[in-house]
C-alpha cells in the first residue's frame, strides 16, 4: 500500500489553495527556517484573503524569508512567534508584531514535545522522494521532526531544487496529510563581501586555531574570511549551527577531516545550510556532512564530548571589563545570548575549549566598539567572569583568570589606536588602571602588529614571537621574578630584588622609532606566558643599535635566544640599522655562543670582566675574533 502511494505521489499533489481551505481560525502553524522555508504555501498564505484565516500564529525558529513581511503583519491576520530577535525579526518585536520566545535552542524541540509550544499545522519543505518513498528535509532539520508529531495537518512542500542530504533527515511520503508542488526558489545567501579589517580579524582569529580544533562556523564577513585563512590547517573537525560555502570551500580544501571529533567522527555536523545554488549543489547527497535536529547541534554536553573545541563568536561592543555587546538587525544569526550560551557552554565543558568574541575595533560610522562601559547597548551577554578572549584587527586580548586592570589593559591594546588614549582617560578616571599609567600615543600606530610568527623547538616546544605589548607588563614582571640571581646580573649588571610597576610599565611602553621589542610567548591560545624578550635600541646618533635579549632559565637550550637574535638582525636590516653592539659579562658563556651561532662577524673588546661587542652587518661572515674565549 505503502509502495502504490508512493508511485503515484505526484496524483497526490494539492494546489495551495487547497491547503489554506484547512485552515480554521487560531492554528499554530509551524514554518521551515531558512532555505527550507516553504516559500509556495506561505506566501499563498500572506497573500490570501480568505476568511477563515484569522488569528493564525505563524511560529518559525529564525525568519529569514521574505514572504512574512512587517507590513504582513500588521494586518492583524497572522502574528509571528519565533525563538530568534535577529535577522529580519529586529523591527517586528520592537513594534509589537512579533511574539519573541526566550529559550536555549536545545530546550526548543522538548518545548514542542511538551505540548508547551502549541502546533496545529506543520508547513515542511522537502526533496522529492527517492525509489522507496524517502522524502530528505534537505538543509534544515531544526525542530521538523517534532512539529510533525504535534501537528494534527501536516503539509509537505516538495521542492526539486533542494538536495538530499544525510542525516536524521528522512520522511517518507506517507506521513504528510497533503502534498504541493514549489513554484518557489529556496532561499539563497549570497556569500559576504570582505573588507580588509575582517580579513586581518579573521587572520588573528585563525592564528588561534590550532591543527585538530573542532570548530563552528555563522555567517558574515568574519566567517567568510576565516574559511580562506584556516585553509593550511590539518583535521579540523566542524560542529555548526550552520553549514556555509565558506565551509564548502574549507571542507573541500583537505583541511576538514573531523577525525579527532568524538560525535559524529569523521562528519561536519550542523542544522542548517545557508548559501548559494553552488552549495546546495554540492551537499546534495554528500557523505561528508551530517544534518541533524538542533537538540543535538546546540546542546552543549554534545558540543563539550569534542576535544578543543572553538567557539567563533562575532560580537558589537565589549567594554574593558570584558561585558560582551552583541551583533542585533540584519546579518544577526545564532547571536542572541541564548543561542551564544548553548556553544559558549559546550566551549567549557570540552577538554581544551576555548572562546573567541571578534569585533571590529570600530563600527562602520568610524565609533569605537571597545569602551568603558556598554551599559546602554542591548543584546548582552553578561558572562565577563567566563570571557576568554577577544579578538580586534589589532590583535588577541586574553582575559581569562585576568583582573579587571590587565583586562582592560589588554582590550586597550587592541583597541584602534586613535580610541586608546580617550580609553586610558576614561580608565584612569573610573580607577580601573594605573593612575601614572604610561601611554605612548605616537607608537600605537607604529605598532609591528606583522610581526608574529610560530616556531617549533627542541621537544616539541612551541613559542610564538610578536611585538612586546604594554598589556605584556605583568608577564614581564613575572619572568623577571623566575630570574635566577645569577641571570639577573648577567643581564643588569647589578644585583636588583625588584621590578614595580613603575620599571616595568617603562620597559614595555616602547617607543618603535627607536626600539624594536620582541616576546616569546608560549600558550598564547590559553594564557600567554612570555619565557623570552629581546630588542635593540637604536643607537640616538650613530647608525647601529644595542642588542639585548633574555630567555627564561626553564627554556634554555632549545635555541629559543640564537633564533631571537637573526629575527632581531632581520628586523635591524629592514630598518636600514647597520650593526648591533653589546656589552655581555666575560662568565656569560650561553650569550657568546648565541652571538657565536647567529652567523654574522663579532668584534670583541675584553675590558675589566665585560666583552664589548660590535657586529656589523655589511661584512662577510666570519668567526669571532681570535681575543674571544
Amino acid at each position: 500500500m505503502i509502495e502504490s502511494a508512493y508511485k503515484k505521489w505526484k496524483d497526490r499533489i494539492v494546489s495551495p489553495e487547497t491547503v489554506i481551505e484547512k485552515i480554521k481560525p487560531g492554528m499554530s502553524i509551524f514554518l521551515g527556517t531558512g532555505a527550507a522555508e516553504p516559500r509556495t504555501l506561505v506566501k499563498k498564505l500572506m497573500s490570501s484573503d480568505s476568511g477563515n484565516l484569522q488569528d493564525l500564529e505563524l511560529i518559525q525558529i529564525v525568519s529569514f524569508g521574505d514572504a512574512i513581511s512587517l507590513k504582513k503583519l500588521r494586518r492583524q491576520k497572522y502574528r509571528l512567534k519565533t525563538f530568534f530577535s535577529g535577522w529580519v525579526a529586529d523591527e517586528a518585536i520592537t513594534e509589537g508584531q512579533v511574539d519573541l520566545v526566550p529559550s536555549r535552542f536545545a530546550w526548543i524541540p522538548k518545548l514542542i514535545e511538551s505540548g508547551q509550544i502549541s502546533i496545529n499545522a506543520a508547513f515542511i519543505q522537502v526533496a522529492p522522494p527517492d525509489g522507496n518513498g524517502n522524502c530528505s528535509l534537505g538543509i534544515a532539520v531544526d525542530v521538523a521532526r517534532q512539529a510533525m508529531e504535534q501537528a494534527s495537518l501536516v503539509v509537505g512542500e516538495i521542492n526539486s531544487k533542494i538536495p538530499r542530504t544525510y542525516g536524521d533527515t528522512f520522511i517518507h511520503i506517507s506521513d504528510f496529510d497533503l502534498l504541493v508542488h514549489s513554484t518557489q526558489e529556496p532561499i539563497y545567501f549570497d556569500r559576504w563581501l570582505v573588507s580588509a579589517v575582517f580579513d586581518k580579524i579573521a587572520a588573528n582569529v585563525s592564528s588561534l586555531i590550532e591543527d585538530g580544533t573542532c570548530i563552528a562556523f555563522s555567517i558574515g564577513p568574519l566567517f567568510e574570511a576565516l574559511g580562506r585563512h584556516l585553509i593550511h590547517k590539518q583535521h579540523l573537525g566542524i560542529h555548526s549551527p550552520f553549514f556555509t560555502d565558506a565551509l564548502m570551500d574549507l571542507v573541500t580544501s583537505g583541511a576538514v577531516t573531523n577525525r579527532y571529533k568524538e560525535t559524529y567522527r569523521g562528519k561536519s555536523l550542523a542544522s542548517y545550510a545557508l548559501g548559494t545554488p553552488k552549495l546546495l549543489s554540492w551537499l546534495d547527497q554528500n557523505p561528508l556532512v551530517e544534518f541533524q535536529g538542533i537538540d543535538k547541534v546546540f546542546n552543549p554536553s554534545q558540543i563539550g564530548r569534542n576535544p578543543r573545541f572553538m567557539a567563533v563568536l562575532p560580537a558589537r561592543k565589549v567594554d574593558l571589563t570584558g561585558r560582551i555587546a552583541l551583533q542585533i538587525g540584519k546579518g544577526n544569526v545564532a547571536t542572541g545570548p541564548a543561542e551564544v550560551l548553548d556553544f559558549f557552554h559546550g566551549a567549557e565543558i570540552s577538554a581544551g575549549g576555548r572562546t573567541v568574541f571578534a569585533l571590529p575595533s570600530r563600527n562602520r560610522n568610524g565609533k569605537p566598539n571597545i569602551r568603558i562601559s556598554i551599559e546602554e547597548f542591548p543584546n548582552q551577554f553578561s558572562l565577563r567572569e567566563s570571557i576568554d578572549m577577544v579578538v580586534t584587527e589589532y590583535g588577541v586580548a586574553s582575559l581569562k583568570g585576568y583582573t579587571i586592570r590587565q583586562r582592560a589593559q589588554a582590550l586597550i591594546d587592541i583597541a584602534h589606536p586613535d580610541d586608546r588614549p580617550e580609553l586610558i582617560d576614561n580608565a584612569k578616571a573610573e580607577k580601573i588602571i594605573y593612575q601614572d599609567q604610561i601611554y605612548l600615543a605616537e607608537s600605537a600606530h607604529l605598532y609591528p602588529a606583522e610581526i608574529t610568527t610560530i616556531h617549533t623547538f627542541k621537544g616539541g616546544v612551541e613559542v610564538r614571537f610578536r611585538a612586546i605589548k604594554p598589556s605584556d607588563e605583568e608577564e614581564m614582571r613575572r619572568l623577571f621574578y623566575r630570574f635566577s640571581d645569577q641571570a639577573v646580573y648577567y643581564r643588569y649588571f647589578g644585583h636588583i630584588s625588584a621590578m614595580p610597576h613603575t620599571k616595568t610599565q617603562e620597559y614595555v611602553n616602547v617607543d618603535w622609532n627607536q626600539t624594536m621589542s620582541l616576546v616569546g610567548v608560549v600558550d598564547e591560545a590559553g594564557h600567554g606566558r612570555v619565557i623570552a624578550e629581546a630588542r635593540f635600541i637604536k643607537e640616538p646618533r650613530g647608525p647601529n643599535a644595542e642588542v639585548v635579549f633574555v630567555v627564561d632559565e626553564e627554556y634554555q637550550g632549545l635555541g629559543i635566544g640564537t633564533y631571537l637574535y637573526k629575527m632581531l638582525v632581520r628586523l635591524a636590516k629592514e630598518r636600514h640599522v647597520q650593526g648591533f653592539t653589546a656589552d655581555v659579562l666575560f662568565s656569560n658563556i650561553g650569550m657568546m655562543k648565541i652571538f657565536k651561532k647567529g652567523g654574522l662577524p663579532v668584534k670583541a673588546t675584553l675590558e675589566n670582566g665585560v666583552y664589548q661587542l660590535s657586529i656589523p652587518f655589511d661584512t662577510k661572515p666570519s668567526s669571532f675574533s681570535s681575543n674571544i674565549h
